[in-house]
């Protein structure tokens, strides 16, 4: 098949429905939410398609389960990055309808196999896009977008660099069906986040696939003096029917932004999801340097042992991403994804388990779990969080200031200490990790801590908060106010007030961490990767530096 081939309906997107379906939950309850559902009305069709597993070994075969209430459907699948591979394409599907479980954000859907797809032996490494469609009415076509990982082998690996999909936190704010970890129907009222996900289920739409130019949730400038908070992503998704969380995770919007740039700049890398690196940590170590990107939340105590464990033995880990705060654990062999979160305190099943409780989904620093996020990546999301949206930090310097310039990281930019590179692609913000920091003889340097390493380095930083500014106008509101602070001020050891002052103001850093044999490099931001989309060149030079030193290594 043809490179740089892209299929012909992207430029068509249908609006995928959503609404409330009897079952699911009333319209008082759903007042405060939306999520993607089908309609399982004829007089609509549409398509929808899942797997059993993320990702699958070449000369396996994928069996992908759906759902249609149209007779003829149609499948194409291609490897997604810098030039797109057309792969598979079937036309003329024989549809079958089954029902959806009002439960299915948990439990999975129960849908039979309506087509196959047999990877080919020597298929390489990727993220392989399906796009399933369905003709409408009037020359409209529904269109529905799904992923399968290949993974690499020994024979068709790439060179040595792996890239960790965030896949977990994809999940966690994955809302088909129902519910995800932060809002939906389950619950007794039936109006809660759930605590309980499956992997078997579709994703919602703008989670795989975005047409250019829609919003990320950081702003492109900074507001006017008295005007009104702004969140560009929920006022484009909306009326779009885009997935609430559209902007907040997935591939379109943040990893397959450094996948297509590190293609086009020559890079080889092979692809696997957070799943394998629970499930297959030996993985590693046929490679030399890890990456992971964008919004990258969820961890499981597996993977975090797995990625300590790679860097001790020699191997080295780029983390261009943020917002590191949360244990996950998996279920039926990695079939639904568990986070309690606030919650968890209460009701994690495993609180009061003497030899499971390490495993409480938690967040990281809370005394319930105990191991801090800058033990693995040298950051973590308590003391950072968000910058340059809403009343975020709406006028903040939307870069990172260097403190320590001739570290080899910014070698060749010519930078110096106080610049700021990356401000006018917007390099710093959504969510971000910092520590607690103090400074001395001009110097930002990590306050000790139980469990976070000594030998951390700060490269650069930038403020963020834990709160929305209070704004005063008519019609003026927050979007999260100060929520998110109080419940993380619920985790917190300390009483609520002195766990307020300590949290509520943090920052985002870059930061170089050596352990063991190997070595850490985080640039804690989500919005990493538009400096590499935008052609940022500060922010381009700083990522060939760690990927050309850790991938010889």
């Amino acid at each position: 098949m043809p490179t740089g081939w892209m299929p012909p309906e992207l430029g068509s997107h249908a609006i995928a429905p959503r609404r409330v379906r009897k079952g699911f939950a009333d319209e008082s309850v759903f007042s405060d939410f939306r999520f993607q559902a089908p309609r399982e009305d004829r007089d609509f069709p549409e398509v929808f398609v899942c797997t059993e597993r993320m990702s699958y070994d070449p000369g396996e075969t994928v069996e992908f389960l759906a759902s249609t209430t149209a007779d003829r459907w149609s499948m194409t699948i291609y490897r997604d990055g810098h030039a797109p591979e057309l792969v598979e394409q079937a036309e003329g599907l024989s549809g079958a309808f089954a029902a959806t479980s009002p439960t299915a954000y948990m439990d999975g859907c129960d849908w039979p196999v309506l087509h196959t797809w047999r990877i080919p032996h020597d298929m390489r490494s990727g993220f392989y896009r399906v796009v399933s469609t369905c003709e409408r009415a009037h020359g409209e076509r529904f269109i529905q977008h799904h992923f399968v990982v290949v993974r690499p082998t020994p024979q068709t690996q790439k060179g040595r660099i792996l890239f960790v999909l965030a896949t977990a936190t994809w999940t966690a704010y994955n809302d088909w069906g129902g519910a995800n970890h932060y809002f939906g129907t389950w619950g007794a009222n039936r109006n809660e986040g759930s605590p309980i996900l499956s992997l078997r289920r579709p994703w919602s739409r703008g989670f795989v696939w975005l047409p250019d130019g829609a919003p990320r949730i950081t702003l492109d400038r900074a507001p006017r003096m008295n005007e009104m908070p702004r969140y560009p992503s929920k006022e484009w998704g909306y009326p779009g029917g885009w997935a609430q969380n559209y902007a907040c995770a997935g591939w379109a919007q943040f990893d397959r932004h450094f996948a297509v740039w590190a293609e086009s700049q020559g890079y080889d890398f092979d692809v696997i999801t957070q799943t394998d690196l629970h499930a297959r940590p030996e993985t590693l170590d046929r490679y030399s340097c890890v990456v992971t990107v964008g919004h990258d939340e969820y961890w499981s105590w597996d993977m975090r042992q797995a990625i300590e464990s790679f860097v001790e033995r020699g191997g080295n880990l780029s983390r261009f991403g943020g917002n590191f705060l949360w244990q996950i654990r998996f279920e039926e062999d990695g079939g639904k994804q568990i986070c309690w979160k606030s919650k968890a305190p209460k009701q994690d099943p495993l609180r009061d388990d003497p030899q499971r409780k390490h495993l409480v989904t938690c967040a990281w620093e809370s005394p319930a779990v105990g191991w801090p996020g800058a033990s693995t990546v040298g950051v973590n999301g308590y003391h950072g969080m968000y910058a340059n949206w809403g009343s975020f930090t709406p006028r903040g310097s939307r870069g990172f200031t260097v403190f320590r310039p001739h570290h080899w990281a910014f070698a060749g930019t010519n930078l110096s200490y106080a610049d700021v590179f990356g401000s006018e692609a917007g390099v710093f913000g959504y969510e971000v990790d910092g520590l607690d920091y103090t400074f001395s003889e001009g110097l930002p340097h990590a306050v000790p801590a139980s469990g976070v390493p000594d030998n951390i380095e700060i490269l650069a930083m930038s403020p963020a908060v834990l709160f929305e500014h209070e704004q005063v106008g008519s019609g003026f509101r927050n979007y999260i106010g100060d929520d998110d602070l109080e419940t993380i001020v619920s985790m917190a050891g300390d009483a609520p007030d002195v766990a307020r002052r300590k949290l509520r103001y943090g920052s985002g850093m870059m930061v170089s961490m050596p352990r063991g044999k190997g070595h850490v490099v985080t640039a804690g931001s989500c919005e990493w990767i538009v400096g590499l989309t935008r052609s940022e060149p500060f922010t381009e030079k700083i990522t060939r530096n760690i990927l050309d030193r850790f991938s010889a290594e």
